[in-house]
């Protein structure tokens, strides 16, 4: 008890002590103030900026691996790409052989995308993305329905001319009245709509977004376009299960069925690509993790003039209050009271700079950056608290030590 006692009373005497010297305590804690405001407003932005470009490829799904003639890593000016060019691209029958025999998926579709101009009436709405896609195609995305619904497995199946349009595209063609129900024609075709996409906003680059999207059932795609010639070939997707932790079993898996469906010898190459969203995501994560490290050398320098700012303060309050330090070692003072009194009062100094710089940031998130939003999180706050601590008590330590070790009658004799 009586050691939480002393302690208590060092946090006293420093609280005092700043107090006493409210000039000098600002202007000492600027220097921390500005290197955790520039570091937590570099992660702020950093974090941000990442959330929303991955956001922006939610399209490609979560855990998700597909089957495509390219390689997403693929690129540069040595790329084969005359090779990938002539692999064959996907096929029902390939979908519905891997939907039958694999069993490390909790979901599996096809997909073909175009591009394509919808029209209402005497209104219209160019470079629409038009989707076909299986019944299954919810079991591996999301498709949140803001009006209406999704397809029923009937519709799939026998190719009706039904149609799930985004908000723009509603907004647009159907401005006073509700879509559903109404008739659009793509390519000279009719068709009904039965729900529309939920609004899912701007996002910071332009990608695929469902507010300008449509989507059709498979069959309906395939009335429309010849799949499988002048570069439409179908995309086969599989969720994984959460346990296949890199999506290792259902890639071999896969590999497996499908190079014995399309006879491939022991000798020859895979003839496709297992892409997995994870590819892209991990880059993304890779690049920003350097981005957070420059954050770090630019606030680091700004925390190390912040670190000499208080340690030089502290030497100083040290040489102000040599004979008080005499007078309380005197009476009774243990070293590690002393200690604790100079070095709280270091740790203070830069707390207070350290959520000074939090704010600071904090009040930063209120500017409008267009679409991206920036957020203050919680670990960032922990992060320029942790940090400005642990200033403090590297800058206080050196001066701390020195006041606890001085003697009490040469302190006394100072003045």
């Amino acid at each position: 008890m009586i050691v939480i006692k002393l302690v208590w009373e060092s946090i006293l005497f420093a609280l005092q002590a700043l107090k006493a010297n409210l000039t000098r305590t600002i202007l000492s804690l600027l220097g921390v103030t500005v290197g955790i405001f520039a570091i937590i407003a570099v992660f702020t932005l950093v974090d941000s900026l990442e959330n929303n470009i991955k956001n922006s490829l939610s399209f490609l799904g979560n855990n998700v691996m597909t089957v495509d003639k390219f390689d997403y890593s693929a690129g540069g000016p040595d790329f084969p790409w005359w090779k990938y060019f002539r692999r064959p691209n996907n096929t029902f029958a390939e979908y519905t052989f891997l939907r039958d025999n694999v069993r490390n998926a909790d979901g599996i579709t096809i997909f073909a995308d175009a591009n394509v101009t919808v029209q209402s009436g005497n209104n219209s709405y160019s470079g629409t993305s038009l989707k076909g896609v299986s019944f299954t195609y919810k079991d591996v995305y999301d498709v949140p329905i803001g009006a209406g619904r999704f397809f029923t497995e009937l519709e799939i199946n026998s190719a009706r001319n039904v149609i799930l349009i985004g908000t723009k595209i509603a907004n647009s063609l159907f401005s006073n009245s509700d879509p559903l129900g109404k008739e659009l024609k793509i390519r000279g075709q009719k068709f009904f709509v039965i729900g529309v996409f939920e609004e899912e906003g701007e996002a910071l680059f332009d990608t695929p977004s469902k507010d300008e999207a449509v989507m059709v059932p498979y069959g309906t795609f395939t009335k429309l376009y010849n799949v499988g010639r002048y570069g439409l070939g179908p995309s086969i997707a599989m969720k994984g299960q959460e346990d296949d932790a890199g999506l290792i079993a259902l890639e071999n898996e896969v590999k497996g069925l499908l190079r014995a469906k399309r006879g491939l010898k022991p000798t020859e190459e895979d003839n496709f690509s297992l892409n997995k969203s994870e590819f892209i995501m991990n880059t993304i994560g890779s690049i920003f993790d350097v981005i957070s490290g420059a954050g770090w050398v630019i606030g680091g320098f700004s925390i190390l003039v912040g670190g000499f700012g208080i340690a030089n303060i502290m030497f100083v309050s040290v040489k102000e209050r040599t004979s008080i330090i005499g007078l309380q070692k005197s009476l009774g003072a243990k070293n590690y009271f002393i200690l604790f009194q100079f070095l709280f009062e270091a740790m203070f100094l830069s707390l207070i700079g350290g959520i000074a710089g939090i704010i600071l940031v904090y009040l930063i998130t209120f500017i409008q950056l267009g679409s991206l939003e920036l957020t203050l999180t919680f670990g960032n706050i922990i992060l320029g608290l942790g940090v400005s601590s642990m200033i403090g008590v590297v800058s206080g330590i050196v001066p701390a030590t020195l006041a606890a070790r001085l003697d009490p009658v040469e302190a006394i004799r100072s003045n």
